[in-house]
């Protein structure tokens, strides 16, 4: 059976559109990277994707073919986006995004 936790975790991957709720993030180990720039041109972002692409489908088949009962679903990508010492967040100053 395969480990989906986009499925498991419902609250987290598909909160409720119509009220705010207050969840616990459980403890979980993640591939990450760090960067700066705006996603859709900064070239280091982009190929760093590729990379996290690339390792998490490597670790997936790795460990089906290792330990064949466990198999689980690659979960959908993430990012965290801010500004340094701006208030505010501005769509429009994509250069600026760390």
């Amino acid at each position: 059976m395969k480990t989906d936790l986009k499925r498991e975790l419902k609250e987290l991957y598909l909160p409720s559109a119509k009220k705010v709720s207050l969840i616990d993030v459980p403890e979980m180990n993640l591939a990450m990277i760090d960067g700066t720039g705006d996603p859709n041109t900064a070239q280091p972002f982009q190929e760093s994707i590729g990379v996290l692409y690339g390792l998490s489908y490597t670790t997936k088949f790795m460990i089906k073919a290792r330990e064949r009962e466990a198999d689980f679903v690659v979960p959908p990508l993430e990012g965290l986006w801010w500004l340094e010492g701006i208030e505010g967040f501005d769509f429009g100053r994509r250069d600026d995004w760390n």
